[in-house]
């Protein structure tokens, strides 16, 4: 392997064990994780809370992951390499690789550690869960599909009344984010 792809390597611990991270993620993984970026940074400029793409979060000294993108609110959290403590959002784009432990062990230390909220992002399937923490534990908020033209004339009138095309960022009042921009190509 070139010196430059070791030099890339990423490594969580999950729960006391190390895990190795791809060194580059996809495009479309890459594509989702930017659009949110830009979304959240545009809405964040001028406010007390700070958003993170791929940065080390310390949640206690068994878990230290590197989510795709992150909020803090509490900027006393933010250390020059890394955040210490829960953010309020974490948000992982799911990849084949690393699905099973975003949507496990690192779920559930995220929902001990007092993250309140967390979003599973399927960029194949362009659907976000949304979890909220209520009493201590994660509840899904909603579930949320990029429905393609398609999709959307094959429903009925009743599923297009339910369907939810934004969502809520708990964090503040008046913060949406159309379902369509997170997946724009």
């Amino acid at each position: 392997m070139p010196a430059t792809m070791e030099a890339e390597r990423k490594i969580e611990l999950i729960n006391g064990r190390e895990f190795m991270m791809a060194p580059a993620a996809g495009t479309l993984h890459n594509s989702v994780g930017m659009n949110l970026a830009w979304i959240i940074r545009g809405y964040l400029r001028g406010k007390r809370c700070k958003v993170f793409y791929e940065t080390e979060v310390w949640l206690d000294e068994a878990n230290h992951f590197i989510p795709d993108l992150l909020i803090v609110c509490d900027r006393s959290k933010i250390r020059p390499g890394h955040i210490e403590g829960a953010p309020d959002l974490v948000i992982e784009i799911l990849s084949p690789s690393t699905r099973k432990n975003d949507v496990g062990e690192k779920k559930d230390a995220y929902e001990r550690s007092g993250v309140k909220e967390y979003w599973l992002v399927s960029p194949k399937e362009e659907t976000v869960d949304v979890y909220l923490l209520k009493d201590g534990k994660f509840v899904v908020d909603n579930s949320y599909h990029n429905y393609s033209e398609d999709e959307w004339e094959g429903l009925s009138e009743a599923a297009r009344a339910a369907a939810k095309l934004s969502l809520k960022v708990s964090l503040y009042d008046d913060f949406e984010i159309q379902v369509k921009d997170i997946f724009e190509d």
